[in-house]
């Protein structure tokens, strides 16, 4: 028992977390095995650790009150307090209200069970002081990608992974659609939470569906993105399938969708790869609504976007039949996208018409034309 400070140092060092953690857990774990060998009802301890002599003690501490003071009546306080007449009965006058008597508690003196009681208490608040220290730095990491190796895939498809000092855990519903992965893959996630539950104790939480990943790895993948010379302004997805970035930049020097898509689409084609060859369209974001809804829609061309609820965000989309299907797409997966990227409920309104793209126009030939075509052939 004597050399047991000496242990402080090391356990702090060992587990990563700061001496001061490490000294508050061992009076912790003081006080409680005091509490455990006393053979008061409610006693109450202070333990006092000295690092520069080595050295520690534990006090039971019990307070002076007033004869009528109410706490002296509960049973669970009666050897916490003591009362004021009581007290000076036993001390003498000098005695006074809120007066602490101190008087010191070996735990030496109880031997085997007392080592033993306080190593399993150091033990346990030493590993709350571990999980509290991983705790607040992986909630910082929340948002972020994470890269770990998968260990195990249980029955009910649920991914575990390795990262760090922590599992992650990469649920089915969290999963892109199609994925499959084996233990010793390499897995790019995004933490959404950290946390605590009876069958996994600590976990991170990860998920492969969530609009901010695919934000993420844009970042990654887009240098003009990652140092905030274009920016994100939305996104939405159907993972797995296709997905909907909105893009805006204040540098006129730069094409906010030609930086992201990349010299032949490398860029693009690199994020999608990662998410199982979602489909990934790249618009330029605008201020006003309709404008946004517009390009949205795209391949859709659409007559005219009208705002019919502002507080609510409805619009209705006046759009001719040849376009229409191309405005819901597959399983009205255009349309949805839409509507996630923009915020708005959207209603198509079939009108009558053929929409068709304009083509390059053909310079027409004059005879002014063809005599100055004439004159270079001479």
């Amino acid at each position: 028992m004597e050399k047991i400070v000496d242990i402080i140092d090391a356990m702090a060092h060992e587990k990563n977390i700061p001496i001061e953690s490490a000294i508050d857990a061992f009076k912790e774990a003081l006080i409680n095995t005091a509490k455990r060998c006393s053979r008061s009802k409610a006693p109450y301890f202070e333990a006092i650790i000295d690092m520069d002599k080595r050295d520690y003690k534990i006090e039971q501490v019990t307070t002076v009150l007033d004869d009528e003071d109410e706490r002296l009546l509960l049973k669970k306080n009666q050897d916490r307090y003591i009362s004021l007449s009581e007290a000076r009965e036993i001390y003498g006058d000098d005695i006074d209200v809120e007066d602490e008597l101190r008087s010191e508690f070996n735990i030496e003196d109880y031997g085997r069970t007392a080592s033993a009681n306080l190593y399993q208490e150091l033990q346990y608040h030493i590993q709350r002081r571990v999980e509290r220290v991983l705790f607040e730095k992986y909630k910082q990491k929340i948002g972020t990608i994470l890269i770990g190796t998968v260990t195990r895939v249980d029955d009910k498809e649920n991914t575990y992974i390795e990262i760090g000092e922590l599992k992650g855990i990469l649920s089915q519903r969290n999963r892109i659609k199609g994925e499959k992965f084996r233990i010793g893959d390499t897995l790019k996630a995004l933490l959404r939470y950290v946390n605590i539950d009876r069958e996994h104790g600590m976990f991170l939480e990860l998920t492969r569906t969530a609009p901010k990943f695919l934000e993420r790895l844009m970042e990654k993948e887009v240098p003009e993105i990652a140092d905030n010379r274009v920016e994100i302004v939305a996104s939405a997805r159907i993972p797995g399938q296709r997905a909907k970035i909105a893009l805006k930049t204040e540098y006129p020097n730069i094409d906010a969708i030609g930086a992201t898509v990349g010299v032949k689409g490398t860029r693009i084609n690199a994020v999608s790869r990662e998410l199982n060859g979602e489909n990934i369209d790249c618009i330029e974001y605008a201020m006003m609504p309709e404008v946004f809804i517009t390009r949205a829609l795209s391949p859709a061309i659409v007559q005219s976007v009208k705002i019919t609820n502002r507080k609510k965000k409805r619009a209705l989309i006046n759009i001719t039949a040849d376009q229409k299907a191309k405005a819901i797409g597959k399983d009205g997966i255009n349309i949805r996208l839409a509507s996630m990227l923009t915020g708005y409920a959207l209603e198509l309104n079939e009108i009558e018409g053929i929409t068709e793209r304009e083509k390059p126009r053909e310079v027409e030939k004059t005879k002014s034309t063809d005599a100055l075509a004439d004159l270079f052939i001479k």
